[in-house]
């Protein structure tokens, strides 16, 4: 339900107190003094709720949309387990090697390291675009994006409080609205994450930025293990046990502000030759030992190839979601680059209460080639690294990292080679893929080229995009085709059965110029599919321990949580 501000009629009783109470609770927030300013009049939409918040596409310029439905005539025809926690640091780092400095491709502007200590009452801190706050539902700080937790300390408890208020009442909190800031909360157990922004994203994306922070958390510690820890004492401080991970959270908030891949839950990959990505397939599906499930290899965090086990596929898939989790914590620390890594990680959306054991190497010595073996037994360690071993040797008989490092030198491809003047850029999912093979949704998108060529014009239309996406998926009102005319470009969405598109055109291009560049775009997109996508994924079969790799695997079993905090995580 949405509540008016005091003095507006409404049907539940104690909607005054709740404004009144909300409003009182935030203006007693000093570090909020500035950033989020409550009116006589706010929304907060709860989950029991009738009418829905105002939303994002309410704040943007006019455009023309298509509700759902069949598509236009004219475009029709163009697109062809039970954990606890002990100590980790025994399968830590078994480190046998010695890698480069460089690593993983880094986001623009990531955070730097004064801002874990930034002044909460400076105008710097108020005027960042997006906070994100995690807590416990004892109200104790676990994580901020910007600011040092222990400054905030009175702030996270104010937001608790309004939780609590609500849920008093039989109601959770969802979100509120105030002026140009939209606040979004979730809880996932006894975590409460909230998101504060004044970014056009709609509070669906916000809510799925948060759930991806919390994913993160729970790919390090598992949400059987969280759930255990706050059970028996609902004021611990869970920051003892994510010691040291703040960069991979930091790390993980700056890819989803400028990478596709979070938005259109997809995994870009390297474009290559398709008889390139068979042959490195086909070594991976070579190199298995027992209880080895999934083989990747990944380049400056594209995906190269990917091979699972046969009976994995068939019980459940592998989400782009714990793809991007693992990714973002190999690219976030320069320890992986020291060496062979051998460390429980949990897959969340797989299994969020077991754990795989993550063997990860970079297989160059610039540290831009990296392979990754999950495997259900903790002992694997030596089996694992001797498929490895496998996989570099034959890699070396085809110069295969040579082909690689040629691709890597223009990782991504230019707008240009579609051959078309108006279109700047795009964003391409193919959703035609087999059942058999929709385990892992892909995505292609060329690099960006003037105008977008500072960060500032790239952060634009990437908000751009995210408006547009929004209308798309929207609960209320999804549309299939969006055709936008911005201030300095057009834009047009289109979602179909077959695909899901986002384009940018110069400013002056017509509707069916528009039409014109997309039918040309998705025939080259088709003649190219097989160097941009990873269309049949190869697998094997191997002979697993009984009772290890099943959704309800126990997978590594922790016991003690006290001595946790001296893991691996407080090394990276």
């Amino acid at each position: 339900m949405t509540f008016p501000g005091p003095g507006c009629s409404s049907s539940l009783p104690n909607h005054r107190l709740i404004s009144q109470f909300a409003t009182l609770v935030f203006q007693e927030a000093g570090s909020y003094s500035g950033l989020l300013s409550l009116g006589s009049s706010w929304n907060a939409e709860m989950e029991a709720g009738d009418p829905a918040a105002p939303d994002a596409e309410e704040m943007v310029p006019e455009e023309t949309g298509l509700p759902s439905g069949d598509p236009p005539e004219e475009l029709s025809d163009s697109a062809s387990t039970d954990n606890t926690l002990e100590d980790s640091s025994e399968y830590s780092r078994q480190s046998l090697g010695v890698g480069s400095s460089v690593g993983l491709e880094k986001p623009p502007g990531p955070v730097a390291l004064g801002q874990r200590d930034e002044d909460v009452t400076a105008e710097s801190w108020r005027s960042r675009r997006k906070h994100v706050f995690v807590l416990s539902e004892a109200g104790k700080p676990i994580y901020s994006r910007y600011g040092n937790e222990e400054a905030l300390s009175s702030t996270m408890g104010v937001m608790m409080a309004l939780v609590s208020f609500i849920q008093s009442g039989d109601n959770a909190i969802r979100s509120i609205f105030s002026d140009d800031h939209k606040l979004v909360f979730v809880q996932q157990g006894p975590l409460v994450l909230v998101s504060v922004s004044r970014t056009l994203q709609s509070e669906q994306q916000l809510r799925q930025e948060l759930l991806y922070v919390y994913y993160q958390i729970i790919s390090m510690l598992t949400q059987a293990s969280v759930t255990r820890i706050f059970e028996r004492k609902k004021n611990y401080d869970l920051r003892r046990l994510l010691a040291g991970s703040e960069k991979i959270l930091d790390s993980l908030l700056d890819l989803v502000e400028w990478d596709p891949s979070f938005l259109l839950g997809a995994v870009q990959c390297l474009p290559l030759p398709s008889s390139l990505r068979d042959a490195l397939g086909a070594l991976l599906q070579k190199a298995i030992t027992p209880n080895l499930v999934f083989s990747i290899l990944v380049a400056r965090s594209q995906l190269v190839t990917t091979v699972q086990e046969r009976a994995v596929i068939e019980d459940c898939r592998l989400d782009p979601a714990d793809l991007h989790l693992l990714l973002n914590l190999i690219g976030a620390s320069s320890a992986f680059q020291a060496g062979e890594i051998w460390t429980p990680i949990c897959l969340p959306r797989f299994n969020p209460d077991g754990y795989f054991y993550a063997y990860i190497s970079y297989l160059d010595p610039d540290c831009t080639v990296c392979l990754v073996l999950l495997s259900t037994d903790k002992e694997a360690f030596y089996a694992v690294a001797d498929c490895k071993r496998r996989v570099e040797e034959g890699m070396r008989t085809q110069n295969a990292l040579q082909a690689i490092a040629a691709g890597l030198r223009s990782p991504s491809y230019s707008v240009g080679l579609v051959g078309v003047p108006d279109l700047r850029h795009f964003m391409y999912k193919p959703l035609d893929i087999p059942d058999n093979y929709r385990q892992l949704p892909q995505f292609t998108s060329p690099e960006m080229e003037g105008p977008y060529c500072s960060q500032s014009e790239r952060q634009r239309l990437f908000d751009l995009y995210h408006y547009l996406h929004s209308r798309l998926h929207s609960n209320s009102r999804p549309l299939r085709l969006i055709y936008h005319v911005a201030e300095k470009e057009t834009l047009l969405a289109w979602v179909t059965s077959k695909f899901e598109l986002y384009t940018c055109f110069s400013p002056l291009v017509t509707k069916a110029g528009a039409i014109n560049v997309i039918t040309k775009l998705l025939r080259w997109l088709k003649k190219e599919e097989d160097r941009l996508f990873i269309r049949y994924p190869l697998k094997y079969s191997t002979t697993p321990t009984p009772g290890r790799g099943s959704r309800g695997g126990r997978g590594m079993d922790r016991t003690d949580a006290a001595t946790a905090e001296n893991g691996f995580f407080s090394g990276l």
